[in-house]
């Protein structure tokens, strides 16, 4: 089952979507924010058992704070893996930045800019931080897991964290980030929060050859880019970075984190996460437009997992439908459907 855990009432309970996949925190939640409101939903695939994993923490860091994270595990143990991000991640983050804020450091960002091209705020650089730390120190974690084989498994990460107007973005892998956003034309419109990296990107093959790494798609696949060791036809894996995958982590496979700023405006509706079983099927703007047409804020993330679990069987017949998973967060008091153009 799914767990909801609330500290204003001291109790864990079980979440009402049953799934044990995702889980919903929420801390110290007040009525008065309604811009607090959001939903999480997995969905197992056609694949076998479902290696995604989500998070949803409100009320993270501070009073208007919040934690999302969708985790996309692979190979073998993938599926324990991308539990132990979920469930580890969040803890490791805040207490990396409440280590960063003891100790005073002084650095250069003036070449820094945030999306609206204005410098980030101090806060964001504290976060960015403590972002790189607690990414490397969750990777040495996986690592010391004894029992567990991660050599050729591991999870992918997107993550935002919400701290007041702040937006902070951190990639790990083809997992996606998109943020939805009233137009001129009162429509939404999808801003994509990060780069979806893989192999085939330009930059991150590069680095993977400079590491003695291979890139290279099979023939019966040749969109797909894969990482090969220097002299064996293995593990082929298709991202650039991830937890774990300890075998390729010396020939360019990293666990540092793409990480972004964002500074929310009163055209900000919503942040979507979802792993790259929607993104496969489903563009940015068919999922801005299923949110803003959902059955409520809390409907969301469910709505677009069965439009993506959808599109996989109508759009390939002859495919395994990939594991679809999404979390939603609402930060704004979201218009009725009718005030929107479509």
């Amino acid at each position: 089952m799914g767990i909801c855990i609330s500290s204003a009432s001291s109790g864990i309970h079980q979440a009402d979507d049953g799934l044990e996949n995702v889980m919903h925190v929420q801390e110290n939640i007040v009525s008065h924010g309604i811009e607090r409101l959001g939903s999480l939903y997995s969905k197992e695939g056609s694949k076998g058992v479902n290696q995604d994993a989500a998070i949803l923490h409100q009320g993270y860091g501070m009073e208007h704070g919040a934690f999302c994270g969708v985790f996309d595990g692979h190979g073998k143990n993938g599926h324990i893996v991308s539990k132990i991000v979920r469930n580890t991640l969040p803890s490791l983050l805040l207490n990396q930045k409440n280590a960063s804020a003891k100790t005073k450091t002084v650095r250069d960002h003036s070449n820094e800019k945030a999306d609206d091209g204005l410098a980030p705020s101090e806060g964001f650089h504290k976060w960015k931080e403590a972002c790189i730390s607690a990414f490397k120190e969750m990777d040495k974690e996986i690592k010391l897991q004894g029992s567990l084989d991660c050599s050729c498994s591991g999870a992918t990460a997107v993550v935002v964290l919400r701290q007041g107007d702040d937006l902070i973005i951190a990639n790990l892998g083809d997992s996606r980030a998109v943020l939805g956003r009233i137009n001129d034309q009162n429509g939404i419109m999808p801003v994509q929060l990060t780069t979806d990296l893989k192999p085939g990107v330009p930059s991150e093959a590069e680095r993977i050859r400079k590491c003695n790494g291979r890139v290279l798609a099979l023939k019966e696949e040749p969109h797909i880019h894969r990482v090969w060791l220097p002299h064996e036809d293995s593990p082929g894996l298709a991202m650039s970075r991830a937890f774990g995958d300890f075998l390729l982590k010396n020939h360019g496979i990293i666990s540092l984190p793409d990480i972004s700023y964002h500074r929310v405006t009163p055209k900000d509706q919503f942040i979507v996460l979802a792993s790259d079983g929607v993104w496969d099927v489903l563009s940015n703007k068919e999922v801005v437009s299923i949110i803003s047409t959902a059955d409520g804020e809390l409907a969301a993330a469910k709505s677009v997992v069965e439009a993506a679990t959808a599109a996989w069987k109508r759009k390939f017949t002859s495919s395994k439908v990939d594991d679809c998973t999404v979390v939603c967060l609402f930060l704004q008091k979201r218009k009725q459907q009718s005030d929107f153009i479509f």
